[in-house]
């Protein structure tokens, strides 16, 4: 193994590699950099270990004739990865269903045998779908833009240069370089290792990672874990492993909701009313009633069409896909549909600390020496560990801030005591920025699981040692002393990481952690989000448990969720205590509200515990470590600046990278969920009493009382245009399971009293008029009744009153009003009152059925819950 050093100036001399524009700046301590500086025979960075071959074997990638060669051949990973319905799938969807095809066909037909107002309802439907395709095509636009946005990166080495390209652009035979993090775009080889471990656990369901050398299997679709590497792509495109189920995943869609579950269980029950109800009804008035042919078909399709609820499925749709675009303009990439409306049905949100609740960055606070250690050799320690890691995390790099590799003063961190500068002797020894440099001789990438990193070190003086650095309570033995120190600064929301010296100096020997012997604590100072507090306080607001699961520890990260006004933060929960009984667990979980020291299995353990006692679960986070607990829970949402692995599993992405969007998502997915639920009763009323009035005109061999245009009329003002603003409106109520049964327990009653009342006074009014125009006069008259009571739903429906959804009745109302008073609507509509009897008569039934429906809703809520 080649080992080089610095000169004592420090000074880094740009290699032919480093940096070139159009392409992204590699770490000063990666790969690609640490190759450059060989080729152009500068020094290497002081401290860091080099363990690639010679520059002459080592792997420098493709050239860019090769690349053209392979692009050439069609060799590349072409795999559309879209995150929404092509533009031909959005028209199919929206035109070509079942319900437009019946209404289609009744269009067409009444074109032919009615006055064009008898068809304004196929004109309506045209609107309505044209309003879907164009709103689903926005919130498609919007879906790219920000897939794009949050596209991963992979870095692929070409010409011995390190840069960033874009998934679609990897050929085969490409040097992809790997790190923590970092996904697995398509299939390959292992080429270089460096401590290389990957989980595979998103293919195979094997949890623990697996150690891969050079000339291994690496699969498209797992992720790394611990220390970094390269591999040679082998299999791009669709014939890499998991590149279908990629694709499929990732497509726009509206399944899987119980919100589109239920509207289809609807939709199905409707049909089966639908078809034998309408049989009937065709039977009645084309053969049984010896009346006029073409009004009989008329009357017959003004029966039919409102039977189906055809507005409901595009109202949701278009629900969905204006909810995308709102959110898309908060920087919130929604990479399922329906994980508007999981959100929504939250009631646990499980929040990682690092980065949610704090920012990702950490400051030194202070370096306290152990056992009488000397700080100045601590801080030598800690600058050589600093740079034994190419890919550092956030506690790694904030050491590195504080003791760069350059033997400057960061922080005041970089000084020793004794020396006028980086160069002068200290007790005897070379500075760490002197001619004599240390050099890493091994490194052991820090993992979630074991809560620790090392790295060994061959000193200025040749002195082999090796070094741990990683979770006190961890590396410390129980009852250790220390450990006392450590609580006190944990309860201040300081996070502490212990320096062990590892004796013999071998990182990977049998108890190198039991016996390591501490030498210094390292205090990290946390800065938190600015945003948490008000987020969580929005999230005790409404009734969401909010859980901080986090690997740091648990009195730590208590303090921390303290500061934030988290209610329970005192409830604290080591996660090595947590019973390994799920019940149990179940239980542990729900009573606390802090857990630390949690591996990334238990996270997705207490994930499935809370699940199990029948709460739906958020989880948060931008780390490896949570990936399984992101794919386990309910809605998984990750940050965007988290690594490749947790954006591919989670349905949420959070572009902007703040934990304050949150609350935003949570409001959209109620507001589409709460007004659904809502409108959808309107909708389904007029199904029902449509039915009812169909069975009841059969069952009496009367003429069916309406024609087409007054149910477009009727549907319009109490269904169509106040559905479109009620579906829109802010609605901040938790979604509630159980969608069919919350809408039909109020639509039946409602549907039931509408067609009661309306089809009585229909009866009155045949009684009433006799003789020439009798029979629009008693529609007129069931038309005012039918109108009122459907008034009166739409009045419940849009309670809570607001200014605007009292404006919205009163308008809805005024323009049934204008019809009947202005001649010539009158005469377009067929609508006349004639008399006075039997129009005040039509006002006093529905009167009646108006304080029987509230008398009925009142009653189903007490008995069923609002």
């Amino acid at each position: 193994m080649t080992q080089r050093a610095l000169d004592s100036s420090g000074g880094q001399t740009p290699g032919p590699g480093e940096h070139s524009p159009g392409t992204s700046r590699p770490s000063r301590n990666s790969p690609a950099s640490r190759q450059a500086k060989i080729d152009a025979g500068a020094e290497l960075d002081p401290v860091h270990p080099v363990d690639p071959p010679p520059p002459a074997h080592r792997p420098t990638g493709l050239s860019a004739a090769e690349v053209a060669e392979r692009v050439a051949r069609g060799e590349v990973n072409d795999v559309p990865v879209r995150s929404s319905r092509s533009v031909t799938e959005i028209v199919r969807a929206n035109v070509l269903t079942r319900f437009n095809l019946i209404i289609g066909v009744l269009w067409v037909i009444m074109l032919f045998v009615a006055p064009i107002q008898d068809s304004l309802f196929g004109f309506v439907i045209v609107a309505n779908t044209g309003i879907g395709i164009i709103q689903e095509w926005r919130a498609k636009k919007t879906l790219d833009s920000l897939a794009v946005i949050g596209e991963a990166k992979p870095t692929v080495r070409r010409d011995g240069v390190a840069a960033e390209i874009s998934t679609s652009e990897i050929v085969l035979g490409d040097l992809v370089e790997l790190g923590p993090g970092d996904k697995v775009v398509v299939d390959g080889t292992v080429a270089e290792a460096d401590s290389l471990e990957i989980d595979e656990s998103l293919l195979t369901g094997e949890a623990d990672p697996v150690v891969k050398r050079p000339g291994d299997q690496v699969m498209s679709g797992s992720f790394v874990v611990a220390g970094g590497g390269a591999f040679t792509a082998t299999k791009v495109g669709r014939e890499a492993y998991a590149a279908q189920l990629a694709e499929e995943a990732s497509r726009f869609t509206l399944v899987h909701s119980e919100l589109r579950s239920g509207i289809s269980t609807i939709l199905k029950y409707v049909t089966w009313m639908m078809v034998p109800t309408a049989i009937g009804l065709i039977l009645s008035q084309l053969v049984v009633k010896d009346t006029d042919f073409k009004d009989s078909v008329a009357r017959t399709v003004g029966g039919i069409v409102p039977m189906i609820p055809e507005g409901l499925v595009l109202l949701t749709s278009v629900a969905f896909a204006i909810g995308v675009v709102r959110l898309g303009r908060k920087q919130c990439l929604v990479q399922e549909l329906p994980a508007i409306e999981g959100l929504a049905r939250v009631d646990v949100v499980c929040l990682d600390k690092t980065g949610t609740l704090t920012e990702g960055g950490m400051d030194v606070s202070e370096v306290r020496p152990l056992n009488g250690g000397d700080e100045a050799y601590v801080q030598r320690v800690l600058r050589a560990f600093g740079s034994s890691d190419p890919r550092p995390n956030a506690s790694l790099q904030a050491i590195v801030d504080a003791y760069p590799a350059d033997g400057g003063n960061a922080d005041g961190g970089g000084a020793e005591s004794g020396t006028a500068g980086t160069g002068g002797a200290e007790g005897g020894t070379k500075g760490t920025g002197g001619a004599e440099a240390w050099t890493v001789t091994d490194a052991l990438p820090f993992s979630s699981a074991r809560k620790y990193s090392g790295a060994a070190f061959t000193e200025a003086d040749g002195t082999p040692s090796a070094w741990l650095l990683g979770a006190p309570d961890v590396l410390l033995s129980e009852g250790d002393p220390v450990l006392g120190q450590i609580e006190q600064l944990n309860e201040q929301g300081l996070r502490v990481l212990l320096l062990a010296r590892v004796p013999g100096g071998e990182l990977d020997a049998p108890g190198a952690a039991a016996e390591a012997s501490p030498t210094a604590l390292v205090v990290l100072e946390q800065r938190l989000r600015p945003d948490a507090g008000d987020t969580l306080a929005y999230f005790a607001d409404q009734h969401v448990a909010a859980k901080v699961i986090s690997g740091d520890n648990a009195v730590s990260v208590g303090a921390v969720a303290g500061k934030l006004g988290l209610a329970g933060a005192e409830n604290t929960l080591d996660a090595r205590r947590l019973p390994s009984d799920p019940d149990e667990m179940a239980s542990a979980v729900e009573r606390n509200a802090v857990f630390g020291r949690v591996t990334p299995q238990q996270k997705r353990e207490m994930v499935a515990a809370l699940q199990s006692r029948g709460h739906t679960v958020a989880m948060t986070g931008d780390g490896v470590n949570d990936v399984l607990a992101l794919k386990d829970a309910d809605i998984g949402v990750s940050m965007g600046s988290g690594s490749e692995a947790t954006r591919a599993v989670a349905q949420i992405v959070l572009l902007n990278n703040s934990f304050a969007t949150l609350p935003s998502v949570v409001a959209e997915g109620r507001r589409v969920i709460g007004n659904i639920t809502r409108v959808a009763t309107l909708f389904l009323t007029k199904t029902v009493y449509s039915v009812l009035l169909a069975i009841l005109v059969v069952c009496t061999q009367v003429e069916y009382p309406f024609l087409p245009r007054h149910l477009t009329l009727l549907s319009t003002l109490t269904i169509g245009v106040p559905a479109f603003f009620l579906a829109l409106a802010p609605n901040k109520e938790r979604a509630q399971p159980h969608f069919v049964r919350r809408v039909m327990r109020y639509a039946i009653p409602s549907g039931v009293l509408a067609a009661a009342s309306t089809f009585a006074t229909y009866l009155l009014a045949r009684h009433h008029y006799s003789g020439a125009g009798a029979l629009e006069a008693e529609t007129s008259a069931a038309t005012l009744t039918l109108f009122l009571v459907s008034m009166y739903v739409l009045a419940i429906i849009a309670r809570p009153y607001t200014w605007w959804r009292v404006a919205l009745v009163a308008a809805m109302g005024l323009g049934f009003l204008i019809v009947l008073v202005v001649p010539w609507l009158q005469d377009f509509f067929a609508l006349k009152l004639v008399g006075s009897v039997m129009p005040w008569a039509a006002v006093g039934v529905a009167a009646a059925a108006a304080v029987l429906l509230e008398f009925v809703w009142r009653w189903v809520g007490r008995r069923f819950g609002a």
